[in-house]
């Protein structure tokens, strides 16, 4: 009897031994996992999403799943971060990153799990909360590749390093978790993994894109001062309305007359907040811009042109010297663009191609310039070589009609987004681990 259970033991390893053979039993795998346990899990953390920097029941759900796992987890990296790590003998590290918070928007669909949280921000005002970003299947997509992971012990060999971050809806968790340390306390990677679910994209898809992923984004206040009169009378004051308003279309030359017309370039007036009255000239206005790029000398050039033609604006509608606007930068709100390794990128489409079919691969153009603190971890300075990856949210059928990401009316199919999104990350770390 011993011998006929040895004999099928070894059977079953040599027909597992397969590429095919492989492949069919992580997908089978990742469907059991899904009934048994991911979907769940997914409903779990889209009924109880949580704010950027307010992310302590998801920290605490996430590192408890990961931790039964066998991952000598770490809480409180960067404020709510997570950071999970497995050493499985001598080879590259791997890290594989997944962002935790939701966003202030009520939800306005008819999911029978959808989210009626509110939290308090950190400003102090109680919101509404949604995962209406897919930062729920992210994590949920995180446990699953975990789970599959530590089951493949014997299909690769180095360092796994898994990252719950925060605050991404900030473009700051990433940042904050570098300064805490993050390449200093736990192994630095050789190679960082992400995924993004697309409203965009069809289910049973994934893109790789083998440049840009993502635009820098800076967020920008313009405070603009001027000198209070009578509406009746408004030679006798300085107008911070006019000179704001000014401002605003200047702004616009700066894109079509400063930058060179193939590159990429957004500035954005978001805010603008003045006056107190019909009558009353007042003595300020706040503005808040966001500006996008896809290279930091771009990135430079719109930064440097906003100052310069604030200030500009400003001189030419007489604002005395001492009242000059105040240009903020956020030392917060700020992230470089996320470029992907072009040659970890190829071959990570070759591991899925080869894995998965040549028709889950999907390539689109972008359609916007939306950011992703990721890069942080990508960064050139750090030599850690980034594949950022996204996952199809949406069936193909639906895909024109989708609402938005950020809308209320957001919603991701999670079968098969998240069994796509473990199958595809758990194939794309085992390859990268086995890479010559």
């Amino acid at each position: 009897m011993k011998l006929q259970l040895a004999a099928s033991a070894f059977a079953l390893a040599i027909a597992l031994s397969t590429p095919a053979a492989a492949q069919a039993d992580l997908n089978s795998a990742v469907a059991a996992d899904y009934d048994e346990n991911l979907e769940a899990l997914f409903q779990w953390f889209h009924q109880n999403p949580e704010l950027s920097h307010r992310e302590f029941k998801t920290a605490e759900r996430l590192a408890d799943e990961i931790g039964a796992l066998g991952y000598d987890v770490t809480e409180g990296v960067g404020g709510t971060g997570v950071v999970a790590v497995m050493e499985n003998g001598e080879g590259p590290t791997v890290m594989i990153r997944a962002d935790m918070d939701g966003l202030p928007v009520k939800e306005d669909n008819d999911l029978p799990y959808k989210s009626t949280a509110t939290q308090e921000d950190i400003d102090g005002v109680v919101k509404p909360v949604m995962h209406a970003c897919g930062h729920d299947v992210h994590i949920t997509s995180l446990v699953g590749t975990a789970r599959q992971m530590a089951a493949r012990k014997d299909q690769w060999s180095g360092t796994l390093v898994l990252i719950g971050q925060p605050a991404e809806e900030r473009i700051s968790g990433a940042r904050e978790m570098m300064e805490d340390g993050l390449y200093k306390r736990f192994p630095k990677p050789d190679v960082a993994l992400a995924l993004h679910v697309s409203a965009g994209t069809p289910t049973g898809k994934v893109e790789v894109p083998l440049g840009i992923r993502a635009s820098s984004s800076d967020s920008v206040d313009i405070v603009v001062h001027g000198v209070g009169a009578h509406g009746a009378s408004p030679h006798k004051g300085v107008d911070p309305v006019l000179v704001a308003s000014q401002i605003v279309v200047s702004l616009q030359s700066v894109v079509s007359r400063s930058i060179a017309p193939q590159e990429a370039a957004v500035i954005t007036v978001g805010a603008i907040h003045g006056g107190t009255k019909h009558n009353i000239i007042g003595d300020k206005v706040e503005m808040q811009l966001t500006v996008r790029s896809n290279n930091p000398e771009v990135r430079t050039q719109l930064l440097d042109a906003i100052d310069r033609v604030a200030e500009g604006v400003a001189i030419s509608l007489g604002v005395p010297k001492k009242l000059m606007p105040e240009v903020i930068r956020s030392k917060t709100e700020t992230t470089p663009p996320t470029i992907n390794d072009r040659e970890s990128a190829e071959f990570v489409r070759a591991a899925l191609s080869d894995a998965m079919g040549e028709d889950v691969l999907h390539d689109q153009p972008r359609e916007g310039m939306g950011a992703e603190d990721f890069a942080y971890f990508v960064t050139p300075e750090t030599g850690v070589k980034g594949v950022y990856m996204n996952v199809g949210g949406t069936p193909e059928e639906d895909v024109e009609d989708a609402p938005s990401h950020h809308s209320p009316f957001f919603k991701i199919e999670p079968e098969p987004a998240i069994t796509t999104g473990v199958e595809a990350m758990t194939t794309a770390a085992i390859a990268l681990f086995n890479k010559e």
